[in-house]
């Protein structure tokens, strides 16, 4: 596990989006950066040592420098997945008493399609001619995102189970017209009592945590699909286009206009 101990303890040197055309595989190679992969659409085989890797749609995976590591098999026809490569500082390796963030190699995340965004993000600020800050920035809260979905496990108090059970609704039935109210009613709780477990495990209301949920699948709509605002609205459980705005807006620092513009163009290099 990488554990990082100050503030920009990293170096970025480059990152990409590759999407497969069912052909070729990855080749065999030893690094001397960090690597950072996390795959959006299809499976990812990959060996590191004598350690085979299985990397789904949602997940990531950390390659050590000085590992070899190979591709397993032939690309899949709908792999699509961000890549990114990051050299630790000499004072950071030299002391992680105090580690910033603990990274899992291997982990599921809890928010993609936040994830996607920010490696987004990333390759357009990759394009700018004067390098800024804002990479190593950029890198470390894709790296905050990939450990906090690490240590965010279910306690086995039953409110933290109830909390557990809420945010699975939220997830899967955003677009529904569901609330605080809805959501207690259905788990057969007090709505006051839900609200209290459900922010002491995730440090959210449900209200915030729905609004982000419904936010972060309307990114989604918003960069893939040629539907209305109105269309992306309702298919994301907002009834309100100009709430919708609102919320959009509060969560992005954007306009869902001024975001389909930004993050409409395809970043697309090899990995």
């Amino acid at each position: 596990m990488l554990e990082l101990s100050m503030s920009l303890p990293i170096k970025v040197q480059n990152g990409g989006l590759f999407i497969s055309r069912g052909v070729g595989s990855h080749p065999a190679r030893q690094l001397q950066s960090w690597e950072i992969i996390f795959v959006e659409k299809g499976t990812l085989t990959i060996r590191e040592g004598q350690t085979v890797f299985c990397v789904n749609a949602g997940e990531s995976l950390l390659l050590w420098p000085q590992r070899s590591h190979i591709g397993v098999g032939q690309f899949p026809a709908d792999l699509k997945f961000y890549w990114l490569h990051f050299e630790m500082t000499e004072e950071n390796s030299a002391s992680i008493t105090q580690p910033l963030l603990a990274i899992p190699q291997h982990t599921r995340v809890n928010e993609p399609q936040y994830i996607i965004s920010l490696f987004r993000q990333f390759l357009r600020e990759q394009e700018n001619i004067h390098r800024s800050m804002a990479l190593e920035l950029i890198l470390l809260l894709i790296l905050q995102q990939i450990s906090a979905a690490a240590s965010e496990q279910p306690a086995d108090s039953p409110g933290n189970a109830l909390a557990w059970k809420a945010q699975q609704i939220i997830h899967t039935q955003f677009h529904l017209p569901i609330c605080a109210s809805t959501l207690a009613k259905e788990l057969h709780c007090n709505a006051d009592y839900l609200g209290r477990v459900f922010r002491s495990a995730f440090r959210l209301t449900l209200t915030e945590a729905l609004h982000r949920q419904r936010v972060r699948a309307a990114e989604k709509l918003l960069i893939s699909d040629s539907l209305s605002l109105t269309e992306v609205a309702m298919k994301c459980g907002f009834n309100d286009v100009g709430y919708f705005r609102k919320i959009f807006r509060k969560h992005t620092s954007l306009t869902p206009a001024a975001w389909k513009r930004r993050y409409c163009k395809e970043h697309i290099n090899s990995a």
